[in-house]
């Protein structure tokens, strides 16, 4: 036994041939050994990696031909908005009326308030325009009725919580009538220069800045009335007052009067007596629209 043991020889597998014993053959080493060979990109019989949806969007062609056609579309229209802007919103007008500075504005308040110490009123011109409101404390600006009016607002919600009568429906009526009152004026005065025939470089936006500029008065009025009672809200709103007429006065008429002298029309001709009576209106509506706009307030 030990001899034909001896004799019997055990098969020895070569490299590369299966195992005679083996059912199947072993193919995960070729596989691997493919995948190995297989791992660098762009090589031979190696699948290409599926491309994004937004990469496969740009490299269709026709996808570039309408982003490029929407591009000139939104350009086209912006450059048609920024042409026509300015026939809606007088945008490089209203740049004019905020130049302003912390100079400018401590000087306008003061001529508000004590219009009686100036003495040149004239508007600075510089090459038939004129200078920019924080080089001139005559030129009219946006910036202080716009901040008077929202100061109005609050200090009249102010002046409502006070009193228990706080309730956004009536501060927003307060807001909203101002402003229509302020519509009505610059609306009638348009009518009213054009009814005279006055010939004035007087624009809409310089009458917004004119009017508004009784905000200021109706502010320090309500609050002395909130801090003294009735006797400070009469004592500072009158004062108010009277110096928002002698302002618009002296302001108005150089925009009316002025060009009437001109125009050669005499001093007391009919037509200028009438825009002499259109100043004095405008400038004796303000006392009693800020009475109006406020006496409710102080109790």
């Amino acid at each position: 036994m030990l001899g034909l043991a001896s004799k019997r020889r055990i098969p020895v597998s070569q490299p590369g041939m299966a195992d005679p014993h083996q059912l199947f053959d072993d193919t995960s080493s070729a596989q691997s050994r493919g995948y190995g060979a297989q791992r660098a990109p762009g090589g031979l019989g190696y699948p290409a990696a599926s491309a994004t949806p937004q990469a496969a969007f740009l490299a269709d062609p026709v996808s570039n031909m309408a982003m490029a056609y929407g591009s000139s579309l939104a350009a086209q229209g912006k450059e048609l908005v920024d042409k026509n802007i300015d026939r809606f919103i007088p945008v490089t007008k209203l740049k004019y009326y905020f130049a302003v500075d912390t100079m400018y504005v401590g000087r306008k308040l003061g001529l508000l308030f004590f219009p009686y110490l100036h003495q040149d009123w004239e508007v600075q011109y510089q090459q038939d325009t004129p200078v920019a409101p924080r080089f001139d404390v005559n030129a009219p600006d946006l910036y202080i009725p716009a901040m008077a009016f929202i100061t109005y607002v609050l200090v009249a919600g102010l002046a409502l919580g006070t009193q228990d009568r706080f309730s956004p429906d009536l501060l927003g009526l307060q807001a909203s009538s101002a402003l229509a009152w302020l519509t009505v004026e610059v609306v009638a005065i348009l009518l009213s220069l054009y009814l005279v025939t006055v010939n004035t470089d007087l624009t809409t936006i310089d009458l917004v800045a004119f009017l508004g500029y009784k905000y200021v008065g109706m502010i320090g009025g309500v609050l002395m009335g909130l801090l003294f009672g009735k006797i400070g809200y009469y004592l500072v709103l009158g004062w108010c007052c009277v110096a928002i007429f002698v302002f618009m006065i002296r302001t108005l008429r150089l925009k009316i009067l002025a060009e009437a002298a001109a125009e050669g029309v005499p001093v007391r001709g009919a037509r200028n007596q009438l825009r002499m009576y259109l100043t004095m209106a405008v400038a004796a509506a303000q006392p009693l629209l800020m009475y109006w706009l406020t006496f409710h307030l102080v109790r």
